[in-house]
């Protein structure tokens, strides 16, 4: 049995929800997931050297969180007024005290699992000799997730204020809830017109890396190696709330590796410019 203040563990079925209505559990499911790739399409388009997406100074990093907050707003609105998901489909139930300790600790152990992720593809690449040493610097060199096009790193070294608001208005609320609503969203309208397909744990695990891809995709600014590496967090974090049948312990999970990832960032660009072809 669940402790009263853990967050449950494969707890219920999904509840059923209002009556079913099938187109509009369609448009719900066509709204979500045609938004990350717009973005992903509209950013990966355009001048290389165009400025960072969350600009360069506060007042434009509050302006851009905003109109990110607000158009995501819009289409989840729209989205839920045609299906009138209930909060149980949403998976919006705060479980328990310790969600919070526990998103932390899910938070270390992604960055853990990536890390391997990409030290074992680093290893076979050097093993099956498709890759020297210096060839793989190079070409995590140059396939690296583009910060860049994303953060002003200089602001986030020199600007109090700008480091601060990336690490919780951009982590916590555009990254970590935005994209943990769209998540639960879109498993909702999966689950909702497929439930034969997508209701059991493994149908919502299949669910999960389907919107893991979608949401990979919507990085196309930072590079394709963001996308595979962001795919991976995606799958991670949406594993999360199916098993614990909330967003957020992902939400603070998410929030957290951002805001860790964000803080760092400084220190990481100074170490990529000794790599080969910088």
């Amino acid at each position: 049995m669940n402790s009263p203040n853990l967050p449950p563990l494969l707890a219920d079925p999904l509840p059923i929800g209002r009556p079913f209505n099938r187109p509009r559990w369609w448009i719900h499911l066509l709204l979500l997931g045609s938004y990350p790739l717009a973005l992903g399409l509209i950013g990966s388009g355009g001048d290389q050297k165009r400025a960072p997406a969350l600009g360069s100074g506060p007042r434009a990093i509050l302006l851009v969180s905003l109109l990110e907050l607000l158009i995501f707003a819009i289409i989840f609105g729209l989205a839920w007024l045609s299906s009138r998901a209930h909060r149980d489909q949403l998976l919006l139930r705060w479980p328990g005290l310790l969600t919070v300790p526990l998103g932390i600790g899910y938070s270390v152990a992604i960055r853990v699992f990536l890390g391997i992720v990409v030290a074992v593809v680093a290893g076979v690449l050097l093993l099956s000799h498709l890759m020297t040493p210096d060839s793989l610097k190079d070409f995590f060199s140059h396939n690296r997730p583009d910060v860049e096009a994303l953060v002003d790193v200089g602001a986030l070294r020199h600007n109090p204020l700008y480091f601060w608001l990336s690490l919780t208005l951009v982590s916590f609320v555009v990254g970590g809830l935005r994209e943990e609503l769209w998540r639960s969203a879109f498993l909702a309208g999966m689950t909702a017109l497929w439930p034969a397909r997508f209701g059991s744990i493994r149908g919502r695990l299949l669910a999960v890396t389907l919107a893991a891809v979608i949401f990979g995709l919507g990085h196309l600014i930072q590079g394709p190696l963001a996308v595979c590496l962001t795919g991976l967090l995606g799958f991670c974090l949406g594993a999360i709330m199916v098993f614990h049948r909330s967003i957020w312990p992902a939400v603070i999970a998410h929030g957290m590796f951002d805001a860790t990832s964000l803080a760092l960032l400084p220190w990481v660009a100074e170490q990529l410019k000794s790599f080969p072809g910088r």
